[in-house]
This record gives C-alpha cells, structure tokens and sequence, in this order.
C-alpha cells in the first residue's frame, strides 16, 4: 500500500483544528484515522488530536494482541467491530474528560473518521461529518453516513443531496466525540475486489467536500499521479475554491 496525508489551515481560518494519523502494522494491514475538531481555536486542536491518538493508541492494543507473525489478524470481524467501537468509546471519554477538567475547553468536539485495512477488506468507523470514499474502477461511493443536520434533511426526503451542497446549515452536526459523556460509531465493511487495480482510500474532512463534488474527488484520485500529488492537488484544489474551512485528506492506495 502506498498513502498519504496532508492537513492545511484552509484560506479563511487562522488556526488549524484538524489532525490525522497513519499507521501501517504490517504489509496489507494500515489505520488512518481524520478528526476535525470544534470548541475554539485551543479546544478544537485539543479535541481532535486526543481523539485522534487515543483511538490509533486503544487499535494498537487490539491489533498487537492479534497480529500474527504472517502479517494477518486472527480475529473475526464482529471482534474488529467491537475493537473500532471500543476504540471511539475511549476517545470520547478522553476528550470529554479534558473537557470536562478544564473550563477552557468546554464543549469541545471533534468528528472521527478511520479505516482499517486488513487485506483486501476495509473496515470503516465514523462519528460526525467527516468522510471515507472508495474510488475503483469507473465510480467513487461514499462508504460514512453524515451524522448532520442536513443529511437528516435528506434522509427524510426535505432536500436533495444537490441541495444539501449548499445548505447554510450544513455545518451542523448532530453527533461528535467528546461533547457527551457516550458515544456509538457507525462501522462499516467493505470488501475491495482485488482484480480490479488500483483502489483509492480517502478520508477526510468537510473542509474537503464543502468544495469538491464526488466527481471531482474521483477525477484527482484517478489521475496517473503519485498519491502525494493526489493529496495536495486535493488540497491545493479545495482552497483555489475558496478554502474556507480546515482540509485534511488523506490517500490510500491498494493494489494487489
């Protein structure tokens, strides 16, 4: 696997809330997760780089007691579930217990979102409206499911996705870590069909979508570039579209 990351204060904010890890165990098995945090300009950075490390520290525990001497996981897949879950849970509580400890930062939050790649098989956890796509072969779909404000607007049929685009209120999220005492992560399974070479990973943060559509994501992904020319064409292209918020992307490329 080859990946990349890059976070970027945007054009319109002086300080930079988001935060991203990689880590690779092994060949075939990575994790990366994305925050973009909220609560000031202390509070956001501090929420989401506590949640951001806690999760990839209680993943490094999991994998560690699992990791074979082959490179593989012996565990079944509802145990990496309860893992990703488990591994949101101590990230919640430990940026609501900062929060909770510091006036400074009350009410501080961030979204997560994080990929586990074991294999061919990707494993997907997300809290907020940060997001993970899959782009193989001639489409791009979007793996998360926004926790906002809008993307409950157009579940129950009040807006389209194109009107969602647009919306005034799309930053509006309706479930954050570290801003309740409990949390649950969605997660989600994808299985990326080997034969069709390559597949792209990318996770990031609305700072990202607020100004590049999927086709564009697809279009820059797909581009016969380095994955580190991917990451900051995405970059670069979002604040040339007026970067109003922070950018975090990061690529992962799988080729079997």
């Amino acid at each position: 696997m080859q990946y990349s990351g890059i976070t970027d204060v945007g054009m319109k904010r002086n300080v930079n809330q988001d935060n991203f890890l990689i880590k690779e165990y092994a060949p075939g098995i990575l994790l990366a997760v994305v925050c973009d945090g909220m609560g000031g300009a202390r509070g956001g950075f501090e929420a989401s780089s506590t949640a951001a490390e806690t999760f990839v520290a209680s993943m490094d525990a999991f994998i560690g007691s699992y990791i074979t001497a082959e490179n593989t996981i012996e565990c079944t897949d509802s145990q990496i579930h309860r893992a990703l879950r488990n591994a949101a849970i101590d990230s919640n509580k430990a940026v609501f217990d900062r929060s909770e400890a510091d006036d400074a930062l009350k009410g501080m939050g961030t979204t997560l979102v994080s990929a586990l790649i074991v294999g061919t098989t990707l494993y997907t956890a997300n809290v907020g409206d940060s997001r993970l796509y899959v782009a193989q072969a001639d489409e791009i779909n979007q793996i998360t499911h926004d926790h906002s404000y809008v993307q409950y607007l157009v579940d129950i049929g009040r807006i389209s996705e194109e009107e969602a685009r647009t919306a005034p209120n799309r930053n509006i999220i309706t479930k954050a870590v570290g801003t309740e005492s409990s949390v649950d992560a969605d997660v989600f399974v994808t299985e990326i069909d080997p034969t069709v070479n390559p597949a792209y990973v990318l996770l990031c943060s609305d700072g990202l979508t607020n100004h590049l559509a999927p086709e564009q994501l697809f279009e820059i992904l797909k581009a016969e570039t380095s994955v580190d020319e991917k990451t900051t064409t995405l970059i670069s292209r979002a604040n040339s579209l007026g970067g109003t918020d922070n950018i975090t992307a990061v690529v992962i490329v799988m080729e079997s």
